[in-house]
């Protein structure tokens, strides 16, 4: 098996003093796994192809081809993407934005992933006055009107949530209930659902959706049918999954993720 070396070493965003640089990465040529880092630039971090799971800021986020996720600087990070994943990031110069100061889930369209495309053409010491850096100032602009989106699962150290988490995520078609899963932490079933919404600021039912919700992008953008990313999560019928699925993002996985690597999905 031949050695992959880490995405974090392909680039440093620091050594630039740019307004905003870009870099492309494909994940065929690096490991999956990127560990905990952090840099000064704030990064905005878009798939192209296949999906990212970011952990930051007691989230997991979930990148998806048609959103991004923004990490101010500062922030400690890690990632793991799909094996079809080419990613896209983009660093920007703390105070050069107007992007919120708090990680969130972004909508990209297609004019400002163009714009990022771009400028990742661009060397990385382009001047104050070009065309580059030109660029940059109208892409930020545009960057920071985009709608949140709510791809996140919010995750905690609390031992008991922490195994919870942990034996859904590796088992996401267990439905045991907040009753069940109360008598295996050795907790009343009032104080594990008051627990639950203390740590992660939603319920149990809302909370494991959003899981399923996570789950259904990394596994769909990878290339995982319909039918089995459904049956994955124990959905009883392929349309209650999609039921879930248009109720959480506002449409079908077929319209969300119309093509993975030129395969389509079909709702």
């Amino acid at each position: 098996m031949s050695y992959r070396s880490s995405a974090i070493a392909s680039v440093d965003p620091d050594t630039s003093d740019a307004t905003a640089i870009a870099h492309r990465l494909d994940f065929a040529d690096h490991a999956s796994e990127v560990p905990t880092h952090i840099h000064r630039k704030g990064q905005l971090i878009l798939a192209s192809y296949g999906a990212v799971t970011c952990t930051a800021a007691q989230n997991v986020w979930i990148v998806p081809p048609n959103c991004g996720i923004w990490i101010p600087g500062g922030v400690p990070h890690s990632a793991r993407a799909t094996a079809n994943a080419r990613v896209d990031y983009l660093f920007v110069e703390s105070g050069a934005s107007s992007l919120p100061d708090h990680c969130c889930a972004l909508e990209i369209t297609p004019m400002i992933r163009t714009m990022i495309d771009r400028l990742a053409a661009e060397p990385k010491d382009y001047l104050p006055d070009s065309h580059a850096a030109r660029l940059a100032r109208v892409m930020l602009d545009e960057l920071a009107e985009m709608p949140r989106q709510g791809l996140n699962l919010p995750v905690s150290e609390h031992t008991k949530i922490r195994a919870i988490a942990d034996a859904l995520t590796a088992r996401p078609s267990d439905r045991s209930t907040v009753a069940d899963w109360a008598q295996r932490v050795a907790m009343s079933e009032r104080s594990l659902a008051r627990l639950m919404v203390q740590e992660t600021g939603l319920t149990f039912g809302r909370w494991r959706q959003q899981l399923h919700l996570v789950v259904a992008l990394r596994e769909l953008a990878s290339g995982t049918s319909v039918q089995r990313v459904a049956a994955m999560l124990g959905y009883e019928s392929v349309n209650a999954f999609i039921t879930m699925f248009r109720k959480a993002v506002g449409s079908t996985p077929s319209r969300y993720l119309p093509s993975v690597n030129g395969r389509e999905h079909f709702s």
